[in-house]
């Protein structure tokens, strides 16, 4: 079955394309403010302007004609309220021109499913880390239960929080990661609460920190802090488990040392960590058309009177019946 996918949740506008487990077209543009966070309404505007363009590509590059598709999945949150509706309008006007099924998706649990299925993992623990998100995550009967969560600021946010306050542009955590390469150790905050992390105090200080430090030290604690923290919880989530597969999904997924980090961890508990192409853990339009596809293949439906967006959209609230 072919299924396009729309993804609209914050500042990316997502196509992707599959058919089953095959990727045919993942395109995506995405929106980058200069030394600022994401307006929403601004995010809004760039995401509907770059809709058709983006669309033409996936099309072309899965090498099929709107015809061709035969189911429609869009990202119904959570996420902002104004960007949502982007792929929500896109979506729910292709179905009715198409006469189309149509499917909303959380995106938290598209994020899961795309490196569930392309690592081909049976039931794995999931660190899910992006810039709204921080959670562990583990899969069972027919949900997906969060362990351990943020309980202020999510992983991407505390990262793209401190790039700012230095002074970058935009690609805020690939150029912290490359940054932290070259720095030495300061004492920051470290804040786990049994399975919870609190990243807030640890903003603070590392803000802080910029005025009497170097930004490459600076950069590196906020990285060893930060993810020790991440890793300290998700191995007593893996003692509980007992889980032998973990999966590492999300835009902070992509860093390299956080993989590390993790990656030795599970070696005692004879764990293997999986984790996806980068192109499939940034925000991306095949994560919602592949979990899209899972969930229509199972059985769920979805009128298209039924559509709408839900911001603050957890993943434990879905009923996970694939």
């Amino acid at each position: 079955m072919i299924c396009i996918g729309m993804e609209s949740s914050a500042h990316t506008v997502g196509i992707g394309i599959v058919d089953g487990r095959r990727v045919l077209a993942n395109e995506r543009s995405t929106y980058q403010p200069k030394y600022a966070g994401i307006h929403p309404r601004k995010a809004a505007d760039f995401l509907s302007k770059e809709f058709e363009p983006v669309l033409k590509r996936s099309l072309e590059t899965a090498g099929v004609g709107l015809d061709d598709v035969e189911l429609v999945a869009f990202t119904m949150g959570p996420g902002l309220g104004a960007c949502l509706k982007i792929g929500l309008v896109g979506a729910k006007m292709m179905a009715q021109m198409l006469d189309r099924p149509i499917i909303g998706v959380n995106h938290a649990l598209a994020h899961i499913e795309i490196a569930r299925t392309l690592c081909r993992c049976r039931n794995p623990l999931v660190v899910y880390v992006s810039g709204g998100n921080t959670q562990i995550i583990v899969r069972e009967d027919r949900r997906y239960r969060v362990m351990g969560e943020t309980l202020d600021i999510g992983l991407g946010n505390l990262i793209d929080s401190v790039g700012r306050s230095i002074g970058l542009k935009h690609a805020h955590g690939s150029v912290i990661e490359k940054m932290a390469r070259e720095g030495r150790y300061i004492p920051l905050p470290y804040s786990v609460k049994g399975m919870d992390l609190v990243f807030a105090g640890l903003l603070t200080e590392a803000q802080n920190s910029l005025k009497t430090h170097r930004s490459e030290d600076v950069c590196y604690s906020l990285q060893e802090t930060a993810f020790s923290m991440l890793v300290e919880a998700t191995e007593r989530a893996l003692a509980l488990t007992k889980r032998k597969e973990l999966i590492l999904c999300g835009g902070v997924a992509q860093n390299s040392r956080l993989q590390e980090m993790l990656k030795e961890m599970t070696k005692p508990h004879g764990c293997r960590l999986f984790v996806t192409e980068g192109q499939f853990n940034a925000d991306n339009g095949a994560m919602i058309a592949m979990t899209g596809s899972l969930m229509y293949n199972s059985g769920v439906k979805m009128k298209l009177a039924d559509c709408r967006v839900v911001q603050k959209m957890r993943v434990d609230e879905v009923e996970v019946v694939w």
